[in-house]
């Protein structure tokens, strides 16, 4: 009985520090909706890990349309209509992460808006971690869409992804491979940054990676398609 007690009390108490800390994330979360992320898990793990910490948050207004178009002709194309996640990609690769990967169904389907779930609250893992990550990502994917809309939450992705070593955010990206502000990169600058998103670590623009140079005429060709959609070109055109 006294065992029983012990891991009663142990119990509650683990359970209302998840609740607290639950309570606290909400607050942030609702902070995030005006202001930036002083720093994020994944930012302090860069600099822990001997990588460096280069960022310059700017304004939605500050950011050219050709990267918010470029994001989401690479990322995920139907961001402007979903509701947060992409429920078609999510099932084309539940069978192909489940027999090849191990990893949890539609691991591999994240949109843009489950990326900044993760970026500004989360941290990045594989195995245990990954599965402890996706149920508690989407819940925040869900409220992230509900408090602070597309426009919002594109504009904290383009500032907090990874976009080299040590290099997060857009203005960062810019100044350090163009040596120019994010709100004057042409098309093919802006294509050739997200086209590193995958692997961001490895691959460069200078030199430019076949891989770089092989996603951004593919991300190049997509904005050509998308700039007729409605949806989009409102968000992507929009000021804030």
């Amino acid at each position: 009985m006294k065992n029983q007690s012990i891991a009663s009390r142990v119990f509650r108490r683990i359970l209302k520090i998840i609740v607290y800390a639950f309570v606290i994330s909400l607050v942030y979360l609702f902070a995030c909706k005006w202001v930036m992320p002083p720093i994020t898990i994944m930012q302090l793990s860069s600099w822990l890990s001997g990588y460096g910490l280069q960022k310059n948050y700017v304004s939605w207004d500050n950011i050219s349309v050709n990267v918010k178009l470029a994001a989401i002709a690479g990322e995920d194309q139907l961001f402007a209509i979903h509701n947060g996640f992409d429920w078609k990609a999510i099932d084309r690769s539940i069978d192909n992460n489940h027999k090849t990967n191990n990893r949890p169904a539609g691991a591999a389907a994240s949109t843009i808006s489950q990326q900044t779930a993760k970026n500004v609250f989360l941290f990045q893992g594989e195995g245990v971690l990954l599965y402890i990550r996706k149920p508690v990502e989407a819940v925040y994917t869900k409220l992230i869409e509900w408090f602070w809309g597309k426009q919002r939450i594109l504009e904290l992705y383009l500032n907090t992804i990874e976009m080299g070593k040590g290099i997060f955010g857009i203005e960062a990206a810019s100044q350090h491979y163009f040596h120019k502000s994010a709100k004057a990169l042409n098309r093919n600058e802006a294509a050739q940054i997200i086209a590193l998103l995958p692997d961001p670590k490895h691959l460069t623009i200078h030199p430019e990676s076949a891989f770089v140079a092989f996603k951004s005429n593919w991300i190049l060709r997509q904005m050509n398609n998308l700039q007729g959609d409605k949806n989009v070109h409102q968000l992507v055109t929009s000021i804030k």
